[in-house]
């Protein structure tokens, strides 16, 4: 029972990332963009967030099972909200600018979090690194596709 609210941020963070990246496939639209010739492998994207997914889980398992941890709380909120709210911006609306907008406050929420985490539970914070590090490259992806096209 002590891992249970472990397991509903995994299924949160993890099953949410997963619905949302099913229901807003990139498609032809994306397939036609054109794109830096840094653009990682179409294939690459799915491991990769599932991955980010789990860390990201974990981190906000263990801020929110300290008190007084509110602020790392909603920028960890915060950034999970973001999070889900790019990729039907960007695929779905097909709107590379509003999706700019949104990573933007995504990585700022990030950078939040980490920094508010970092006193009350320092691996939480660790944990956000690598995702912090790969929505900046996606945030430059963005910005580059939406100044190719």
């Amino acid at each position: 029972m002590r891992y249970l609210p472990l397991l509903l941020f995994l299924v949160a963070t993890v099953g949410g990332g997963l619905l949302i990246g099913a229901a807003n496939m990139p498609g032809p639209w994306y397939a036609a963009l054109d794109k830096p010739p840094f653009t990682p492998p179409d294939w690459l994207f799915a491991p990769m967030w599932s991955a980010i997914y789990v860390l990201v889980a974990v981190a906000g398992w263990r801020i929110w099972r300290l008190s007084d941890t509110r602020g790392a709380m909603t920028a960890w909120w915060v950034q999970l909200g973001l999070n889900f709210l790019w990729s039907p911006v960007f695929f779905t609306l097909q709107a590379p600018g509003w999706a700019l907008a949104i990573i933007l406050a995504l990585f700022a929420a990030i950078v939040a979090f980490i920094v508010l985490a970092w006193e009350r539970d320092w691996p939480a914070a660790l944990l956000f690194l690598p995702y912090g590090a790969w929505v900046a490259f996606a945030t430059l992806l963005n910005a580059s596709i939406w100044w190719l096209n």
